[in-house]
C-alpha cells in the first residue's frame, strides 16, 4: 500500500513539473521584444555621423539594415544611444535596428526579436541644407545639363523625356511606372526640392509634382525659352535657364516664375547649385555664377577656350563645381565657381551630363559612354555599358541611374564601375533624372 501511495506522489509530481515548465515555456513564448524610437535624428543634419536613440524592452544583439549602419552591437534594456556609421549626403528611408535574444528552457530554445525603422532623415551638405539639384539634358540636338546629385532627395526617382513622358521608381530604379503628365510636349530637365518635382521643357508650361512625382500639374512661367534647359534647387528657389541666355527663378515653390536678367544672349543647358551659389553653363564655354539666389549673374573667371563650344551639364561634390561637354572638355572649379580651369579630357565625344555622388563625378555621352573620376574631378577614365546616347545621369541612394536615347535606363550600385541596364517600358527618348 505504501508503494502505490509513493508511485502516486511520484506521478503527481512528475506532472505538476512537467506543467509548470510548460507554463514557463509558454510564458518565453509570450514574450517579445519592442522597440520604440526615442530621439529621431534631426532632418536635415549636416552631420555624417548623426547619434539615435531608442528604447528596447529586453536587451540582446544589435543588427542593421537598409543604407546604415554603427559599430554598437549589443543592446541593453531601456534607452539606447547609438552613432551611425559615416554617411553620404542623401536621405535615408530605409534604415532599421534589430534586437534579438536566445531565451532557453530546460528542453528547448527560443529566438526572440523585435525591429524598428528609423524615421526618414537627410543628410546634407554643410552649406547646403535644403537643396537638391538634379538636372536634364538634351539629345537630339546636342545640348544638355546637368545634375548635383550631391544633396537630399526625395527617395523617388523621376524620369522625362518627349512626349512629355515621365517615368518613376520607388525602388532604385530596377522597376518604373508611368506618372500622369499634363503635358505633350518634351520635358528637358527635372529637379526635386522643397518636397517638390518641377520640370521644364519645350512648352509654355513648367510641370510640378508634390506627391513625389506621382501626379502632375502645370504652372505657366515667365515666357523665356527654357528649350533645351535645365532646372535646378537651393536655398528654397527654384533656377531654371534655357536659350538665348534666359533665366527664371521661383521662390514659392515653383508656383509662380518670374525671369532676371543673366547679362548673355548665349544659350543655357545646365545649372546646379551649392554653397550658397547657383552656376549656369552654356555656349561657347559660357560659365556665369549668382551668390543672391539668382537674382543676379555674373560670368566667371576661365582658362577654358570655349569658343565653338558648349558646356552641357554641371554638377558640385566634394566642394568642386565640375562642367563638361562638347568635344569632352572638362572644366573644374575650387573656389566656389569663381574661378575655372581645364581638367583632363577622358575621349572625345560630347558629354551630355555629370553628376556626382559617393566622391564619385559620373558623366554620359554621345554614343553612349561612361566618363568616371574618383579623385574630385582631376582625372576621368571611360567606359562603355552597351546604350545609346546617354542624355543625363542622377544619384541617389547609393544608386546611379542614367537614361538614354531609346528609352534605355541604366543603374549602378558600386559608383558607376558597372552598370546593368533595367526594362523603361518605353522607347521614347529619356533626357532628364533627379532624385
Amino acid at each position: 500500500m505504501n508503494n502505490y501511495l509513493i508511485y502516486y506522489l511520484l506521478i503527481t509530481l512528475s506532472i505538476i513539473v512537467n506543467s509548470c515548465s510548460e507554463g514557463f515555456k509558454e510564458e518565453y513564448l509570450k514574450i517579445s521584444i519592442v522597440l520604440k524610437e526615442v530621439t529621431a535624428i534631426t532632418t536635415p543634419t549636416t552631420d555624417t555621423t548623426p547619434d539615435y536613440t531608442f528604447s528596447s524592452t529586453e536587451s540582446g544583439a544589435l543588427t542593421y539594415g537598409g543604407s546604415c549602419s554603427s559599430s554598437t552591437t549589443s543592446a541593453i534594456s531601456g534607452n539606447n544611444t547609438i552613432t551611425l556609421s559615416s554617411l553620404s549626403v542623401r536621405t535615408y528611408a530605409d534604415c532599421t535596428i534589430t534586437v534579438s535574444k536566445t531565451m532557453t528552457t530546460n528542453k528547448s530554445e527560443t529566438n526572440l526579436s523585435g525591429s524598428l525603422t528609423i524615421t526618414s532623415f537627410t543628410v546634407s551638405s554643410s552649406d547646403d541644407s535644403s537643396s537638391d539639384d538634379s538636372s536634364s539634358d538634351d539629345s537630339s540636338s546636342d545640348d544638355s545639363s546637368s545634375d548635383d546629385s550631391s544633396s537630399s532627395g526625395s527617395g523617388v526617382f523621376v524620369v522625362v523625356g518627349d512626349e512629355g513622358i515621365i517615368l518613376r521608381s520607388t525602388d532604385n530604379g530596377e522597376t518604373w511606372d508611368n506618372a500622369t503628365s499634363r503635358t505633350g510636349s518634351r520635358l528637358w530637365g527635372v529637379v526635386f526640392g522643397n518636397n517638390t518635382f518641377v520640370a521644364v521643357g519645350a512648352s509654355d508650361d513648367i510641370s510640378r509634382s508634390t506627391d513625389n512625382g506621382l501626379s502632375w500639374d502645370n504652372v505657366t512661367h515667365a515666357g523665356t525659352n527654357l528649350g533645351e534647359g535645365d532646372v535646378t534647387f537651393g536655398n528654397n528657389t527654384f533656377v531654371a535657364v534655357g536659350f538665348d541666355g534666359s533665366i527664371e527663378r521661383s521662390t514659392d515653390n515653383g508656383e509662380t516664375w518670374a525671369s532676371v536678367t543673366s547679362g548673355t544672349d548665349k544659350d543655357l543647358f545646365g545649372v546646379t547649385f551649392a554653397n550658397n551659389t547657383f552656376v549656369a553653363v552654356g555656349e561657347d564655354g559660357n560659365i556665369l555664377r549668382s551668390t543672391d539666389n539668382g537674382e543676379t549673374w555674373d560670368n566667371a573667371t576661365t582658362s577654358f577656350d570655349g569658343t565653338g563650344t558648349r558646356l552641357r551639364g554641371v554638377t558640385f561634390g566634394n566642394n568642386t563645381f565640375v562642367g563638361a561637354g562638347d568635344f569632352g572638355y572638362i572644366v573644374r572649379s575650387t573656389d566656389n565657381g569663381a574661378n575655372w580651369d581645364n581638367a583632363s579630357k577622358p575621349l572625345n565625344k560630347v558629354i551630355w551630363d555629370i553628376g556626382f555622388g559617393n566622391n564619385t563625378f559620373v558623366g554620359g555621352t554621345q554614343s553612349g559612354y561612361i566618363v568616371r573620376s574618383t579623385d574630385n574631378g582631376s582625372s576621368f577614365s571611360s567606359l562603355d555599358p552597351g546604350v545609346s546616347h546617354l542624355t543625363d545621369v542622377s544619384f541617389g541612394n547609393n544608386t546611379f541611374v542614367g537614361v538614354s536615347w531609346l528609352g534605355q535606363i541604366i543603374r549602378s550600385t558600386d559608383n558607376g564601375s558597372t552598370w546593368a541596364s533595367v526594362t523603361s517600358g518605353t522607347t521614347e527618348q529619356l533626357r532628364g533624372v533627379a532624385f
